[in-house]
């Protein structure tokens, strides 16, 4: 058996008890319900497989993107040339390692528009 948390007003639900509900605002509106989680009912993944054809990743045809140079060489080595635009790219290691200031000399650098030494 699970419980859930139902707004009497707009029928928002929670997993766990708020004293105001986010949707509506009203205070106190929250109650306590109780649902059925028989084993019937329990469902993991989706079971339904859809038909997907696999490649080789010889066949891709790679194409030439524009890149952004930082103007740190080993960084654009890393990053395959330079940043691509909306791409997203994870900046992870220990505290004091740099991050921060690798990041701010790339920022410096991209502002000002010359190399990094």
């Amino acid at each position: 058996m699970q419980s859930k948390f139902v707004c009497q007003q707009c029928g928002y639900e929670s997993v766990g008890f708020l004293g105001k509900c986010p949707n509506c605002g009203e205070w106190n509106s929250l109650v306590e319900t109780v649902v059925s989680t028989g084993k019937s009912e329990k469902r993991r993944g989706n079971r339904e497989t859809q038909n997907v054809k696999t490649i080789k990743l010889s066949d891709i045809k790679a194409s030439k993107t524009a890149r952004i140079l930082t103007k740190i060489p080993e960084l654009d080595r890393v990053l395959g040339g330079g940043l691509v635009n909306g791409q997203v790219v994870l900046i992870a290691g220990e505290a004091g390692i740099g991050k921060s200031t690798l990041l701010l000399e790339v920022s410096s650098c991209l502002a000002a528009g010359k190399p990094s030494g």
